[in-house]
């Protein structure tokens, strides 16, 4: 096996979840030349994997242009060689591009309309299966002959970026925080309102949290578009916390990278079911994952069980888990029931784990 290419378009959760197949490749096939293809926002998670020889950035783009781009990527992709191609994504444009290469091996999953493209088709598990989201792709390696995956041998990975880390710790500086404190990390942003715990609960959080333990900092994180919902919910914890407001500093924005080398030094992470969990998954920082219309057996995140990870939810309920297209009931009753308190219990497990 010679060379050896994976698509994986899109989120940048999903692209965290590839990186533990990644590794199986590299140990299977240890002279391969490993090629990784992904669009720029989730591409920080790859770049620096120490068992890819190569990462491709495909712009995401639009239109014409979008067109354009797609043809010179399938004419690079073919004059590459690839003897396998291995489609992680089962997108029209990932099944599209992993065709395009011509490569004898390639892999896919059974999609109405697009499983003519592989040579190898593996069945797709429903979108609301509870399997892992590594081992549904994992399933991909089997026409390869590879064993099942395993969370304490293959975990996810992503390289804590030089750079980046030393850009963390002087806005950490910065902002007063010291090796001396107890940094928890909360995340408030989510990819769509089916994964956004409410603000006034992530208020209730970070004053109990402050009041609890005076040595303590909390740094509230979000994407580009939620940045102004940090601020605010920051706000209202100096608000209530007064004199002590000082233990939440104003709300800064990470990078990819930098939001990685971030949660690593922390005490411990908290937030919903998004791209930044599955970050801090590739740390060894406890973490309290917010799910609401996801499973725990599907989204928590993948790695060495020896470190902490506690999810927490609104148990069974009937519209759970869902397509996250529409609430049945109308009042995201799987987020509003996680209360504050849960939480705050949850997040104490985990600090005593890393304070001990």
């Amino acid at each position: 096996m010679k060379k050896i290419l994976l698509v994986r378009l899109r989120l940048i959760g999903d692209v965290v979840f590839t990186t533990p197949l990644v590794r199986a490749l590299r140990r299977h096939f240890p002279a391969a030349h490993l090629t990784y293809l992904v669009e720029p926002a989730a591409a920080p998670v790859v770049r620096r994997n120490p068992h890819l020889d190569e990462v491709i950035v495909l712009r995401k783009g639009s239109g014409l242009g979008r067109w354009r781009d797609d043809i010179a990527m399938a004419r690079r992709l073919r004059a590459a060689r690839f003897d396998v191609a291995i489609d992680l994504h089962g997108g029209p444009r990932s099944a599209l591009l992993t065709w395009a290469t011509g490569a004898p091996m390639r892999i896919g999953y059974t999609i109405k309309g697009r499983t003519w493209m592989y040579s190898h088709v593996v069945p797709r598990a429903p979108d609301l299966t509870t399997r892992p989201s590594v081992a549904n792709q994992w399933a991909l390696l089997s026409p390869l002959g590879i064993e099942a995956c395993d969370p304490a041998r293959d975990a996810v990975v992503m390289v804590e970026e030089p750079d980046a880390a030393a850009n963390v710790a002087v806005r950490v500086r910065e902002l007063g925080i010291t090796a001396a404190h107890h940094l928890v990390v909360i995340h408030v942003s989510a990819g769509n309102p089916f994964r956004r715990w409410p603000a006034d609960a992530f208020v209730e959080l970070v004053v109990q949290l402050a009041q609890a333990d005076p040595n303590r900092r909390i740094l509230l994180t979000s994407g580009p578009s939620d940045m102004n919902a940090a601020l605010q919910i920051a706000r209202a914890a100096r608000d209530r916390l007064g004199p002590a407001a000082h233990q939440v500093p104003e709300g800064r924005e990470f990078d990819l990278a930098e939001l990685r080398a971030l949660v690593a030094r922390a005490a411990v992470y908290i937030g919903g079911d998004s791209g930044p969990l599955h970050i801090a998954g590739t740390t060894h920082t406890p973490i309290v994952a917010l799910l609401g219309p996801t499973l725990p057996e599907r989204s928590m995140p993948w790695r060495d069980p020896r470190f902490f990870a506690e999810a927490v939810d609104a148990g069974p309920l009937p519209c759970r888990p869902c397509h996250q297209r529409t609430c049945e009931p109308g009042d995201f009753r799987c987020l509003t029931r996680i209360t504050a308190e849960r939480v705050i219990e949850a997040a104490e497990r985990a600090l005593r784990t890393s304070e001990g």
